[in-house]
């Protein structure tokens, strides 16, 4: 695949100085302290494809759905790549009628989003995580030709949000790092663990059309999950980026990117 240009890894290059310290989406025209962010988004430049990785439908719409509007709304191709239909979140009904109902709900959640649903293959519940796995994911994921690839992060609690993370990584580094990688948190506090973010993405105005796809996933009690966990984490996140709502990630950067601090 060929390596990203100068001026589309910069597209996506924040400059994190502390937790607190506001880093701005790449999806604005915003220039808070970086010069390089309105030439990365010059519509003469080539339009980037984002791989959003999930163990479950729902994954991706309530870790990082303002994020993925952000970047479809912008003219940029954003897929959902699902490990798993949720076959197992509902034990008064068969794997068949639940990947039936999830399937449809993760199809409605991507069409508020503007973005394109795939499905990876494994079994909510039972997924795998050993060589031949890495290698089928790995080819999945490169089929795609993404520019920036977000993961969930594998300390977590829920062992297919683990094998997500992993197997997204492992792609990465298979890729030899011919894309940016990113990690999203799901249910801070109670599945995802030890999650400190690098950057933010304002999604204030994003924030009710991610609700929108949020909400489309019926059988997982949106309304609850929603008030009692996402909208908290989104007005914290906000909190620690200066503005109403945001979404946090962790990029994993190359070693030659890793070795930098401003100013020095």
């Amino acid at each position: 695949m060929e390596k990203s240009k100068p001026a589309r890894r910069d597209f996506i290059k924040f400059s994190a100085m502390a937790l607190g310290g506001l880093t701005i989406s790449p999806l604005t025209g915003e220039t808070h302290g970086t010069s390089e962010l309105n030439k990365a988004i010059d519509p003469a430049d080539k339009k980037l494809h984002i791989v959003c990785v999930g163990g479950h439908p729902g994954d991706p719409e309530f870790g990082c759905g303002g994020t993925m509007a952000k970047y479809s709304d912008a003219g940029h191709e954003v897929t959902f790549l699902y490990l798993t239909r949720g076959e197992a979140s509902d034990p008064n009904k068969t794997y068949a009628e639940m990947a039936a109902l999830r399937t449809k709900e993760a199809e409605a959640a991507c069409k508020i989003l503007n973005t394109k649903p795939q499905f990876a293959g494994q079994v909510d519940g039972n997924t795998v995580l050993d060589k031949s796995k890495n290698e089928e994911m790995t080819k999945l994921i490169l089929a795609l030709k993404p520019d920036v690839v977000f993961t969930q992060w594998p300390v977590d609690a829920h062992p297919d949000h683990q094998v997500t993370g992993l197997l997204a990584l492992t792609a990465w580094v298979r890729s030899n790092r011919q894309f940016h990688l990113y990690f999203y948190e799901v249910n801070t506090g109670v599945e995802t663990m030890a999650f400190t973010p690098t950057d933010y993405v304002d999604i204030t105005a994003l924030r009710e059309r991610k609700k929108a796809a949020m909400f489309a996933h019926k059988t997982q009690d949106p309304i609850n999950t929603y008030n009692d966990y996402f909208k908290p984490l989104e007005e914290f996140r906000g909190l620690e980026a200066g503005v109403k709502a945001a979404e946090g990630f962790i990029h994993f950067k190359a070693q030659g990117e890793r070795a930098t601090i401003v100013g020095l």
